[in-house]
């Protein structure tokens, strides 16, 4: 019997450590890790806004996806519509949005989008980075059209878009013979 008397205030000793530790230490953990997850959220949310820009043949919400996924990260995303009315005046469009958008910004664009980035980020010194996904990247001076005429290199295959697949429509209000493409 006196064995087991002997042993109770080791085990209340371990006891009340045990409880010490939970009560006291195990939430702190919970709580550094839910700190660094806040300040990582607000350092990418005060980082940059991320600019998506679509190309020809499409709209903003082709980007609906990459957008939730970056929102979900803690990103400032927005997905701004490309009037596709002419290089100049779309990018004059864009810039203008841009000119809204306080702090650093990356502006990333798809196809014809990408032209227009280039244009648009002329000047804006918030804008940091441009990311061209299969977009067009011209040189000062070049067009889109000289683009899509460029041949392609060895094993790779040409642009589709060409005069043979174009079909070219007027629109109401249309300028100087303005038009709409279609594939």
């Amino acid at each position: 019997m006196k064995r087991n008397e002997s042993n109770a205030p080791k085990n209340r000793r371990a006891l009340l450590r045990a409880i010490t530790v939970v009560t006291f230490i195990v939430p702190m953990l919970f709580v550094g890790a839910s700190a660094r997850t806040q300040a990582a959220s607000q350092a990418k949310q005060s980082a940059e806004t991320i600019v998506l820009l679509h190309g020809a043949w499409a709209d903003s919400a082709g980007w609906n996806g990459v957008t939730a996924r970056l929102q979900a990260d803690g990103y400032k995303v927005w997905a701004v519509p490309n009037p596709l009315r002419g290089l100049a005046s779309d990018a004059a469009y864009v810039a203008s949005i841009l000119n809204t958008i306080p702090g650093p910004i990356v502006l990333v664009a798809h196809s014809y989008g990408g032209a227009v980035i280039t244009n648009a980020a002329t000047g804006n010194p918030n804008v940091k980075a441009l990311v061209y996904i299969d977009g067009f990247a011209p040189d000062q001076g070049e067009t889109g059209f000289q683009l899509l005429g460029m041949q392609a290199p060895p094993g790779q295959s040409a642009s589709c878009v060409s005069g043979d697949n174009l079909n070219f429509v007027p629109y109401p209000g249309a300028q100087n013979g303005d038009v709409d493409l279609y594939i």
